[in-house]
């Protein structure tokens, strides 16, 4: 999950209001993402409180200085080069709990969070709607602006709505979550830089149980039937395991960690579009092989792209050039710095897969996390 905003301005760095005892110069990011790439940062401040946050973006904003809003930097790629402006680290802290009846609970956290620790105090005080989404690396700041969702569960079915910074008017306003244009690992905060996310509202249910299992792969660990309700706890735990059987929860040990997540989203393709793909990959897989494809909406599919990239040939530790970089040895997602690889290493592997599949299936596989300074 990755929460970064990049201005495209000149590359002349202004002086700005910001305090020099605030403000630490050429910092390296690669420090800063789980990826552990990228260059420096021309300058860099850490705000801890949301006055801190919107002072410091409206100043750099006002100077006219390009910027980089960091969360955790686990769905962020940044170029070698580094970012010319200041990066903003967003450090922010801060949860309340308020009743909303009917067996409903409101979390409000700040965005600075980390999100794994909010999911864990969620369950252990017996809350349910957010245990599926355990596991998750970064900042709750990040969860609107992705949409974020794993094991049939998705931040829109429990955000309620979020405080922003409008950083065209300088103004702090709240937000409802059906003004986000949620959608499959997106929003209207996504791929902008208009707004910054100061803290979000999530409505879960009391009683310690699980929001309703929805996902296959889940239900079958769990032992129950699709739509079954579980504790949370229990739920959690099964999608702990699953996540550190695909490398998807972080050690610094394990190099299959060493990644930005997921690095493609699967691609959603309408029906006629899809009658073309289905055709070929009959004709390079044969008639009767079996397409994984789920609903996405009204006259859309959503196909695996785990399943595509395999299929065309890449296996799981499949390493690009100079073997510095690879597919991860557990998820072929997942792309992976395995020690001294650079971002355009990295970038280099996602070009040969993204082109492979479209090559062998007509295909456009889409990166899911922020590049900042770079490209494929």
């Amino acid at each position: 999950m990755r929460r970064a905003m990049a201005r495209r301005l000149p590359l002349a760095v202004v002086t700005t209001p910001l305090s020099s005892a605030r403000a630490r110069a050429h910092v390296p990011l690669a420090e800063r993402t789980t990826l552990r790439l990228g260059g420096p940062a021309a300058r860099f401040v850490r705000a801890t409180t949301s006055a801190e946050l919107v002072d410091a973006v409206r100043a750099l904003d006002v100077a006219g200085e390009p910027l980089l809003l960091l969360g955790g930097g686990s769905n962020l790629v940044v170029g070698d080069a580094g970012f010319p402006g200041t990066a903003v680290q967003v450090a922010t802290r801060g949860r309340r709990l308020d009743p909303l009846g009917d067996g409903l609970v409101q979390l409000t956290v700040e965005a600075g969070e980390d999100w794994d620790a909010v999911v864990a105090e969620a369950v252990s005080q017996g809350l349910g709607g957010l245990e599926c989404l355990s596991g998750i690396p970064g900042q709750v700041g990040a969860t609107p602006v992705q949409n974020v969702g794993a094991y049939g569960v998705e931040v829109a079915q429990v955000l309620t709505s979020v405080d922003l910074l409008d950083r065209r008017t300088g103004r702090v306003h709240q937000r409802p979550a059906e003004a986000l244009g949620l959608a499959y690992r997106t929003s209207v905060l996504k791929g902008t830089d208009h707004a910054v996310v100061l803290r979000a509202r999530y409505a879960l249910t009391s009683g310690g149980q699980s929001a309703p299992i929805r996902y296959a792969e889940l239900a079958r660990v769990l032992g129950v039937a699709h739509g079954d309700r579980v504790p949370a706890d229990a739920a959690r735990q099964a999608v702990l395991e699953l996540r550190r059987g695909k490398g998807m929860v972080l050690d610094a040990a394990d190099h299959d960690t060493w990644s930005a997540g997921s690095f493609f989203t699967n691609p959603v393709l309408d029906d006629s579009t899809l009658t073309g793909v289905l055709i070929r990959i009959a004709e390079r897989l044969g008639r009767h092989v079996d397409v994984p494809t789920y609903p996405a909406g009204p006259g859309q599919r959503k196909l695996s792209a785990a399943w595509l990239i395999e299929r065309a040939g890449f296996t799981r530790g499949h390493r690009g050039p100079g073997g510095r970089v690879a597919l991860s040895g557990k998820h072929t997602l997942a792309l992976t710095n395995r020690g001294g690889a650079s971002t355009e290493d990295l970038l280099d592997l996602a070009r040969e897969v993204r082109d492979g599949v479209r090559a062998a299936f007509g295909v456009e596989l889409r990166p899911e996390p922020v590049l900042v300074g770079c490209e494929i």
